[in-house]
């Protein structure tokens, strides 16, 4: 897995441990003996996550963008195991469209999740922290949280705004002793995310390749557990792009449109609707979306269909 072991179990709270990424990340902490709280919306797609995993687990339903939600997390992290060592946070909502597109409530929602979700977790975290000796908040963000996407708008302006609290986070705890914060920035990632997003572009949403395994952004969270750093990007585009967006800005936004037909925006037709924004979908969660590396998504009978 490429992480080091910790000395001894740590009492990790995972914020969206239902699908994709926390999923892999909830696996792969229990895997190694840690004590876990999951935390995400629905109680019952919680219960089937923990009822699967081989080690100590306790679960709490709730939004993270509730600050009342967050503290009970907390709280019950400490309850359980008589202190919370770290937090890896990867809940995440997303939508398609144009800003002037999206509704009021699901731009609101998408930045409350994003921002209004990791300021809440670190004022439920860092006192605790702070009497104990120590703790790590982890933040999944993304690459969008570096670069702008057509029709991406809303999901965009969260994951910058995320990002920017969380550096601000990092320069106001840097000389606390035994205190860290994270962030962890990965491109398209092999999870349900894309199919149960907003949309308002007319078409269902795809994984625009490169795509990689939500076990490999599990595995980067879990190696900044270990190995504290402030910033981590995965996937083989990211630094790429990121240049380009800031090197070449005027090619990037005249390139970034079409791009986003091709690759983005090339699922099936679709009438407006909100996803799983407002409301989980407990349904089509899970730990993979059925991606290709290429972007394709496989059937039933490993066929690639979507194709752009």
């Amino acid at each position: 897995m490429g992480t080091t072991q910790p000395a001894a179990p740590r009492a990790v709270l995972v914020v969206g441990a239902s699908s994709g990424i926390g999923l892999a990340v909830a696996q792969q902490l229990s895997e190694r003996g840690d004590r876990l709280v999951l935390f995400a919306r629905d109680q019952g797609r919680l219960r089937q996550v923990a009822d699967a995993l081989p080690g100590p687990v306790e679960v709490v339903a709730g939004d993270v963008a509730d600050a009342d939600a967050v503290e009970r997390a907390v709280a019950a992290c400490v309850a359980a195991y008589g202190r919370c060592d770290a937090a890896i946070s990867t809940a995440q909502a997303m939508a398609y469209g144009t800003v002037e597109s999206l509704p009021p409530d699901v731009l609101r929602h998408l930045v409350d999740v994003a921002v209004g979700g990791t300021g809440n977790l670190a004022r439920s975290l860092l006192p605790r922290f702070r009497e104990q000796g120590g703790g790590h908040l982890v933040v999944v963000s993304s690459l969008l949280a570096e670069i702008a996407v057509p029709s991406m708008g809303g999901y965009c302006a969260a994951k910058w705004g995320q990002l920017g609290l969380v550096r601000t986070l990092q320069a106001e705890v840097r000389r606390e002793r035994g205190v860290h914060v994270s962030v962890v920035l990965p491109g398209a990632v092999d999870t349900p995310i894309y199919r149960q997003a907003a949309t308002y572009a007319g078409r269902l949403g795809s994984a625009p390749p490169p795509v990689v395994a939500p076990g490999r952004v599990a595995q980067a969270c879990l190696r900044r557990l270990d190995r504290p750093r402030r910033l981590d990007h995965v996937g083989p585009a990211n630094l790429p792009a990121v240049a380009a967006f800031r090197t070449v800005p005027a090619l990037y936004e005249r390139l970034a449109g079409p791009l986003v037909d091709r690759v983005v925006l090339r699922g099936p037709r679709s009438e407006d609707h909100a996803g799983n924004v407002l409301e989980p979908v407990p349904a089509a969660e899970g730990l993979r979306g059925g991606w290709t590396t290429g972007g394709r998504l496989r059937g039933r009978t490993g066929r690639a269909r979507w194709r752009g």
